[in-house]
């Protein structure tokens, strides 16, 4: 069982794979990784990711002021482009269908200290894929610093858990229709 809140459903080979976010984060930095199987191809599945310009897909009444992630794919979306919000973050790289890649803005990071994260998209045998995200926080600073990047990562767990447990189930309901 995991108590550090750094990882849920990745394997250790994926907690020690290379991600792009590592690149981003000035050591020292530590990982969280979190990962699901999802039973729809990955071009499907990074479509949903897409949409993570535009919602949270976690707990909207946290993270939307209550308004609602969509539930359907939405159509003209703008093309992916560096400095474009995901989420929190800014996309600093992507490559369509494999990943999508974001930092804190630096305001944000003077605050809660450097982070990036990835969202990763593989394709598993047969027709489902494994969305394994990793978030990279810089790991320095002091007491205080580091007890804020503990409740971080523990806050993360809670919200990146439910936001992929509704991708998967929003992909694997539209793969079936």
């Amino acid at each position: 069982m995991n108590l550090s809140g750094r990882v849920w459903g990745a394997t250790g080979p994926e907690q020690q794979a290379p991600y792009p976010c590592d690149r981003l984060v000035a050591a020292p930095a530590e990982g969280w990784t979190r990962a699901v199987d999802i039973a729809a191809p990955a071009d499907h599945v990074f479509r949903w990711l897409r949409q993570l310009t535009i919602a949270p897909y976690s707990y909207d009444w946290i993270d939307f002021r209550g308004r609602k992630s969509p539930h359907t794919l939405v159509e003209g979306l703008p093309e992916l482009a560096v400095g474009q919000p995901l989420l929190v973050f800014e996309i600093a790289g992507f490559e369509t269908g494999t990943h999508l890649t974001g930092v804190l803005p630096a305001q944000l990071a003077e605050r809660y200290g450097q982070m990036a994260v990835s969202y990763t998209v593989r394709p598993l045998e047969g027709d489902g894929c494994r969305l394994v995200v990793k978030v990279v926080a810089g790991a320095k600073g002091t007491l205080a610093h580091r007890l804020r990047r503990t409740l971080l990562a523990w806050g993360d767990l809670v919200m990146m858990r439910k936001q992929l447990l509704t991708l998967k189930k929003l992909a694997e309901r539209e793969s079936v229709e």
